[in-house]
């Protein structure tokens, strides 16, 4: 059912991906915070008291009415399942957007292409080069490929669907409370970090497998803390290279210069390169889904 499941769901997100802004996430991110709001004193007490009440509700949620819905019959198991997979991965729509960006820096058109980084990625783009467009476009596809893809595919081949919203919600809420107290967006960030050990490695595995894996497992193992989130710094150093661009670096913001350590090796990136990312995060699924029909045939098999 898991593998009929991510199928039926990609075909389903190809022929109607997700439109920002996505009416469940904005009703998310107002609950995280309203919670945030009131329930950060300051303590890592109070940390874990929110993530518990913004992820475990919806996650036992899913799980009571997957066995509800199981129970009635299979079928009714494997709409939810999709239902599910289709609402928390979403990487076909942000896929979409590189995809855009890359026709507009082709085209020379840099303002339109800072424009639409800027609404994807927040924050100021107004001196980015050309270079620094891509090269951030294609940071924003291996984290969002991560985050919305193979480490939801992980805890859904583990958990099933319940194991999908709670990967997915932690990621949200460890994004959503960088600027609440520390102590109280520790917890959040301590949990996803937990959560996401395992599958941020199997994510930098896969661009591996289906990049340059030599180079991809050189900048694992010698750029590792690049970047402050760990399993962050492992998809995208092994991203990098595996796609053969260099990442990271210093952006010039306003005049001022931000440091950014160089992840990656290779060329400067370019639009060209930005295709190239989509097209291998797409090859790494294909990869999951090889081994999926794999272990599939050798449970009929047996």
């Amino acid at each position: 059912m898991i593998f009929f499941s991510l199928l039926i769901t990609l075909a389903l997100e190809h022929y109607r991906p997700l439109k920002q802004p996505l009416p469940h996430y904005v009703t998310y991110a107002q609950y995280a915070r309203l919670l945030q709001d009131k329930l950060d004193g300051g303590e890592s007490f109070h940390g874990m008291l929110a993530w518990s009440a913004g992820v475990l509700p919806l996650v036992l949620a899913v799980w009571l009415l997957e066995t509800w819905l199981s129970g009635l019959g299979s079928l009714l198991g494997l709409a939810w399942s999709i239902g599910v997979l289709y609402f928390t991965m979403g990487f076909r729509y942000y896929s979409l957007i590189a995809e855009e960006i890359a026709d507009r820096l082709r085209s020379g058109n840099l303002a339109e292409a800072r424009q639409m980084l800027e609404n994807w990625r927040g924050g100021e783009t107004a001196d980015f080069s050309e270079h620094e467009i891509a090269a951030l476009t294609i940071e924003q596809v291996f984290s969002h490929s991560h985050r919305q893809m193979f480490g939801v595919l992980f805890w859904f081949v583990l958990l099933g669907p319940a194991g999908a919203v709670l990967f997915r919600l932690s990621s949200i809420l460890s994004r959503r409370w960088t600027e609440a107290s520390p102590a109280f967006s520790q917890a959040a960030a301590s949990t996803f970090h937990f959560i996401n050990w395992l599958p941020a490695r199997l994510t930098g595995l896969t661009y591996a497998v289906a990049g340059n894996f030599e180079d991809a497992m050189y900048c694992w193992r010698t750029q590792p803390h690049a970047w402050a989130e760990p399993e962050e710094s492992i998809v995208l150093a092994a991203g990098a290279g595996a796609m053969g661009v260099k990442l990271g670096q210093p952006l010039n913001v306003d005049g001022q210069w931000i440091a950014r350590a160089e992840i990656g090796l290779g060329e400067e990136p370019d639009a060209d390169q930005i295709d190239s990312t989509v097209s291998m995060v797409w090859r790494g699924l294909v990869v999951w889904l090889v081994i999926g029909l794999l272990v599939l045939v050798a449970s009929w098999a047996t």
